[in-house]
C-alpha cells in the first residue's frame, strides 16, 4: 500500500505547474464573484493535502480494487438519478450536507478502471469480445450521465475512453476501419439532427446548436456565447485589470450568468486580455504534456493509461470549455480544469494528479 519512495523522483515541477494555475483561478474568480473565492481557496487547500495523501499511495496496489471502483463509479452515477438535486433543469449534484457533482469524481475513477482493465487484458486487447465488452462497460456510465442530462461530460469521457483503449494497444487497422464506419455516420446524424421533428436530444439541446450556428435569429439562447466572445475581444492586449469597476465589463454588467463556472475564460480574456488567455492556455498544455511524460517512463502499462488518461482528460476538458467561450462549439456547460470554481472539480483534478505523481515515483530505470 506505501512504499518508500526517493525523493529525487516526485515531480515537483508539475505540483508547481498546478498550484500557479489554480492560483490564477482563485485571483480570477475573486474578480468574477468575490464571494466564492474564499471557498475556491478552501478547495485548493483541501485539493493539495489530498493528493499528497494520494502521491503516496501505491497505485498498482489500489487498483487491485478496479471493479469495486468501477460499481462505485456507477453506483454514483446512478444515485444521481434517484436522489440528485435538480439545478436549473439538470440532475447533477448530490446533496449530503454538502453539495458534489459525482460525474467529476467518475472521470478519475474510470481512469482507474480501464487503466487496470485494460492491462489485465493487454493479450487480447484487439479481440472482438474484449472491445465489445469495454464499449459496454463504458456504455453503461455513459448512458447515465447523459440521462442527467450533461452532454458535454458525455463528450470528453467517450473521448477519454477512445484515448485510454488506443493507448493501450488497439489496431491501427481497427482504428481506421472504425473512423471509415463512424464518419459516414456522423454526417448522417448531424442531417438528422438539423431536421425540426427530431427526436434525438433534447429540445434545448438543439436551441443551442441553432444558437451557435444563427445567433442573430436565437438571441436568447445565443446571449450567453456571444457576450462570452465580446468579452474576451474586449480584453485585448493586456485585459482591463482584475477586480476592475467598468460598468460595462461581464461581472459588473451581469452579461453572463454565473461567469466563475463555465464562462471563466471570458472573465480572464476580459480582465488579463490576450497575455492572459494565454498564460492560463500554456499552463493547462504544459500539466498534461508533464502528464504524458510520467506515463512514457512508467513501470506498468495501467501507469501508462492512468497518466496518459490524466493528460487527455485536462486536454479535453480545457478544449471544449475554451471552444465554447470563444464561440469554436456550440454552448455546453464543463468547467476548466484548475480554474472555474467547482470543489467538487478542482478536488477530483487533485486526485488525478497525485496518482500521476504516484506513478512517476515508480519509473522504469535505465
Amino acid at each position: 500500500m506505501l512504499r518508500q519512495y526517493k525523493l529525487s523522483d516526485y515531480r515537483f515541477r508539475l505540483i508547481l505547474w498546478v498550484v500557479v494555475l489554480s492560483t490564477l483561478g482563485i485571483l480570477i474568480i475573486g474578480s468574477a464573484n468575490s464571494e466564492f473565492q474564499t471557498r475556491q481557496m478552501q478547495g485548493m487547500i483541501a485539493g493539495i493535502v489530498i493528493m499528497l495523501i494520494v502521491s503516496l499511495f501505491d497505485y498498482t496496489w489500489l487498483l487491485n480494487f478496479y471493479w469495486l471502483i468501477y460499481l462505485a463509479g456507477s453506483g454514483l452515477l446512478a444515485a444521481v438519478l434517484l436522489v440528485g438535486t435538480n439545478v436549473n433543469g439538470a440532475t447533477r449534484w448530490i446533496n449530503i450536507g454538502f453539495q458534489f457533482q459525482p460525474s467529476d469524481i467518475v472521470k478519475i475513477m474510470l481512469i482507474m478502471f480501464f487503466a487496470k482493465f485494460f492491462e489485465v487484458h493487454e493479450d487480447k486487447i484487439n479481440s472482438f469480445r474484449i472491445i465489445v465488452f469495454s464499449v459496454i462497460l463504458i456504455g453503461v456510465q455513459l448512458f447515465l450521465i447523459v440521462k442527467e442530462p450533461d452532454l458535454s461530460t458525455t463528450i470528453v469521457v467517450a473521448l477519454l475512453f477512445c484515448v485510454l483503449i488506443f493507448m493501450a494497444g488497439l489496431s491501427y487497422k481497427i482504428v481506421g476501419g472504425i473512423l471509415i464506419v463512424c464518419i459516414p455516420l456522423m454526417v448522417i446524424l448531424m442531417s438528422l439532427l438539423l431536421q425540426p421533428d427530431q427526436k434525438l436530444v433534447d429540445e434545448y439541446q438543439m436551441k443551442r446548436v441553432y444558437a451557435w450556428l444563427r445567433p442573430e435569429e436565437y438571441p436568447q439562447d445565443a446571449y450567453q456565447q456571444q457576450n462570452s466572445i465580446k468579452a474576451i475581444g474586449s480584453g485585448q492586449l493586456y485585459g482591463k485589470g482584475l477586480n476592475n469597476d467598468a460598468v460595462g465589463s461581464v461581472k459588473n454588467g451581469n452579461f453572463i450568468a454565473e461567469p466563475q463556472t463555465d464562462f471563466i475564460f471570458a472573465v480572464a480574456g476580459e480582465e488579463l486580455g490576450f497575455i492572459g488567455c494565454c498564460m492560463i492556455v500554456l499552463l493547462e498544455f504544459i500539466i498534461a504534456m508533464e502528464c504524458l511524460m510520467i506515463g512514457r517512463r512508467a513501470k506498468t502499462l495501467s501507469g501508462t493509461l492512468i497518466a496518459s488518461g490524466m493528460s487527455a482528460l485536462i486536454f479535453f476538458q480545457s478544449f471544449v470549455n475554451i471552444s465554447v467561450t470563444t464561440g469554436i462549439i456550440p454552448n455546453t456547460g464543463i468547467t476548466l480544469p484548475f480554474v472555474s470554481y467547482g470543489l467538487t472539480s478542482l478536488v477530483s483534478f487533485y486526485i488525478g494528479i497525485g496518482l500521476v505523481l504516484n506513478v512517476g515515483l515508480q519509473t522504469r530505470k535505465y
